[in-house]
């Protein structure tokens, strides 16, 4: 089976003979070259979205928030996890569910700490963007 790739290189080196025998410039040789590459690569993904709420925005220690979200452009049954901002970095919790009919997804998790949580979700390459849960 031929590859987009595959093809890419053979009306790549067809173009490359052609020109030659034809005694055509090297930019004739880079433009078609190009233009067929281009069209044997896939059209990228569509964009996808994911929004993320928490209820309530304060908590006890121990205390249960349920997070909740909708999806754009995600497949269902796609892995949602739950991140918290570490320093500067995101770090990934133990907290995660998939993406259900109507593109939503729901989950429980509680927080030992006391502080302020910068939170948001990932799904696949997309993130949500933050929200802050106070702990007491």
């Amino acid at each position: 089976m031929a590859t987009p790739r595959r093809i890419a290189r053979f009306l790549a080196s067809g173009a490359l003979s052609a020109a030659l025998l034809t005694g055509g410039g090297f930019a004739t040789v880079i433009a078609t070259a190009t233009t067929s590459a281009a069209a044997a690569t896939p059209a990228p993904s569509p964009a996808g979205e994911i929004s993320l709420k928490a209820t309530p925005t304060e908590v006890k220690a121990g205390e249960k928030v349920t997070f909740t979200g909708r999806s754009k452009g995600l497949p269902i049954g796609t892995k949602v996890v739950l991140q918290h901002k570490n320093g500067s970095k995101w770090t990934t919790l133990h907290a995660n569910t998939l993406i259900k009919q109507g593109s939503s997804f729901s989950f429980d998790n509680t927080f030992k700490t006391k502080g302020k949580e910068e939170l948001r979700v990932m799904a696949g390459n997309w993130t949500s963007p933050s929200t802050t849960v106070t702990i007491r």
